[in-house]
């Protein structure tokens, strides 16, 4: 299972059918999707309705693909970014030794693992079906060392809340975050999304995926094409915590997902299908988010982070790579060995 080790993001930077009425929970079989299915067939997304215009943006120092739709910015179909957290171009994120770092708001001063373990939330009143997001809640406290706190009232919290698809941010973002869940959105569907929002991104995107799925690029909708990039094509790399893309995690894509002609658009590597879930996580899933959020024993802060060498890391903006326990920023002119001080990157 995939996790990018984003330890210090952007103020915030799938899977099966979400629609205003209906989201279906397993894969669909072998036949002709018409209307709205064909779009969006076994994939949470923000707006199954909408189409946008598809823009090369920057976040953390790297140029990403993402569709703008009525002013928010959508990556793989079911993460959302607003305008404040990319860049229309390349920023500056690394600066000379003694150089005065600017003052102004700058990419990745927050982190995106939440502290102690303890994830805040809160629910719209107006929500319909409020036990999917409790029953969703609940089974991830079952399955993780994660607690889940129902408070509006502290600084950082997810806010679940209507909206015309299933959609979240990653990571803790700082401040309010909402989860949108259509009145489709399952419970399994609210799993997935709160995956998205304790750091989780999506499994058929791993680095590794060649060897074990084939992306049948000519079945896909035009203009969605960037949706099926691995993370290392997007610019990021991070650490794999399975040693095998995991067909049966709830962040995988269904063999479906925007399809544009009721064909599949993912398929094994000998072309069969296989079957997607939204039911509960699986122990692959289990694994990495407990590795992301280790047990601290019940103590009251958060363990410091092992850094891996030879793995990338996203740490307050910037993709580094750990190497014999430094940290090396490829730059325009190369590898570059940097440091961090506080909260921001320089050259050594």
């Amino acid at each position: 299972m995939r996790k990018l080790n984003f330890l210090y993001l952007l103020p915030a930077l799938a899977i099966l059918s979400c629609s205003k009425d209906s989201v279906t929970e397993l894969e669909k079989t072998e036949q002709q999707l018409t209307g709205k299915e064909e779009i969006t067939a076994n994939v949470e997304v923000a707006y199954p309705e909408d189409f946008g215009i598809v823009s090369e943006v920057y976040f953390a120092g790297q140029k990403m693909a993402v569709e703008e739709i009525d002013g928010e910015f959508v990556y793989q179909g079911d993460i959302i970014f607003t305008a404040d957290m990319l860049n229309s171009k390349d920023v500056k994120l690394v600066y000379e030794k003694g150089e005065e770092p600017s003052q102004q708001k700058s990419v990745g001063r927050t982190s995106s693992r939440w502290t102690n373990n303890t994830v805040y939330f809160s629910v719209d009143n107006n929500l319909p079906d409020k036990n999917r997001v409790y029953d969703a809640v609940q089974h991830w406290e079952a399955n993780s060392s994660l607690d889940f706190i129902e408070s509006s009232s502290q600084s950082n919290y997810i806010y679940f809340t209507s909206g015309s698809g299933c959609s979240s941010f990653v990571g803790m973002v700082g401040g309010k975050q909402n989860i949108t869940l259509a009145s489709g959105c399952t419970t399994g569907n609210t799993i997935h999304e709160i995956g998205h929002a304790i750091g989780l991104w999506h499994e058929q995107s791993r680095v590794d995926r060649d060897s074990h799925i084939k992306i049948q690029f000519e079945n896909i909708q035009s203009g969605r094409e960037h949706n099926f990039k691995t993370y290392e094509e997007s610019g990021f790399d991070g650490q794999e915590f399975t040693s095998n893309l995991d067909f049966g995690s709830i962040m995988m894509y269904g063999p479906y997902s925007f399809s544009s002609n009721g064909l599949p658009t993912i398929v094994k590597v000998d072309g069969s299908l296989y079957s997607t879930q939204r039911t509960a996580l699986s122990s692959g899933d289990k694994v990495g988010v407990n590795i992301m959020y280790p047990d601290n024993g019940g103590g009251t802060t958060t363990p410091e982070p092992t850094y891996i060498n030879g793995e990338y890391y996203t740490i307050s903006g910037l993709t580094v790579l750990r190497y014999n326990d430094g940290w090396y920023y490829y730059s325009r002119y190369g590898w570059r060995t940097v440091e961090l001080k506080s909260g921001y990157w320089f050259y050594v």
